[in-house]
């Protein structure tokens, strides 16, 4: 499969996950075995940019596209089968802890030391399943149009810490933008530049985008470009640390994931839970022999 499809393909799944709060975006990255390349293309972009851009334009557009195009359907399948379809995503990540455990014992044996830091990162994700609460899934219509300088402010900061979550495997971005009280206003936002996308010719919601994506999208690129600048870096120094942190964010992002009120939302009859599970044992299937090729 030629570079740039693979690459796109790659965006697009990135992008769809990216919807869901709780499904994180470095957990993905890994099981499609491009995390590595990411860090290094993000946090070291100016020292080939030529071959940097090359996996990121693909990637990005994919990512772009996964957004705009599926976040509607997403949005249904979650509202009417939501059992199964999370408990796909909780396979998918499952299914690569495996791999990860494997990188995590390569050449230094494990420790106490070692395996309290498996069991602290584990406890990062579990722990931010309690603050959650129950979120509003939408904001109404004037609100946007209500944003003064402290949000935007806010906006900021939200996109600085969710794309930080993003780069990090086990924690959700979206998850962080639910938890600020964010996630409901930037789907609001996306759904409007289609709307916008319809006429263009109405300039005041234009303005009411912009105000939103603007403030999140420099965030967003500021704080990604550090994490992922820090991670290349540990990555590098301390590589079997990372994966042993990886390792501890995966265990507890699978457990996060099945007490997410997000999972239940449609309900768990009969023939639901048996659909949830063989979506759970088709993702944990599949992304081990994603993480068997690609690993």
């Amino acid at each position: 499969m030629p570079k740039f499809i693979r690459g796109f393909l790659n965006g697009l799944v990135f992008g769809v996950t990216q919807i869901i709060p709780g499904v994180s975006g470095g957990t993905v990255a890994v099981i499609l075995g491009f995390y590595n390349e990411l860090i290094e293309a993000v946090g070291h972009f100016s020292s080939d940019a030529r071959r940097h851009a090359r996996f990121l334009i693909p990637l990005l557009l994919g990512t772009a596209a996964g957004f705009l195009a599926f976040a509607e359907l997403i949005d249904r399948l979650l509202a009417r089968h939501s059992l199964p379809v999370m408990y796909l995503f909780i396979g998918l990540v499952a299914g690569v802890i495996p791999h990860i455990y494997k990188r995590a014992r390569e050449t230094k044996p494990w420790t106490v030391c070692s395996l309290s830091m498996v069991i602290l990162a584990a406890a990062v994700p579990i722990a931010a399943s309690f603050l959650r609460g129950d979120a509003p899934s939408a904001v109404p219509a004037d609100v946007i149009a209500g944003i003064g300088a402290p949000y935007i402010a806010l906006l900021f900061l939200a996109g600085v810490l969710a794309s930080a979550a993003l780069i990090i495997p086990g924690v959700s971005g979206s998850f962080v933008l639910l938890l600020m009280g964010i996630y409901p206003v930037a789907t609001h936002t996306l759904s409007s530049i289609r709307v916008w996308a319809g006429g263009m010719s109405d300039m005041p919601l234009a303005m009411d985008v912009l105000k939103v994506l603007l403030p999140l999208g420099i965030g967003i690129v500021i704080g990604g470009l550090s994490t992922a600048r820090l991670i290349s870096r540990l990555l590098r120094i301390h590589r079997q640390t990372v994966y042993r942190l990886i390792f501890g964010l995966l265990l507890g992002s699978v457990a996060a994931l099945f007490r997410d009120p997000m999972v239940y939302r449609s309900g768990a009859g009969g023939m639901t839970v048996a659909a949830g599970c063989a979506a759970l044992v088709l993702g944990c299937a599949s992304s081990y022999w994603l993480g068997k090729k690609r690993m």
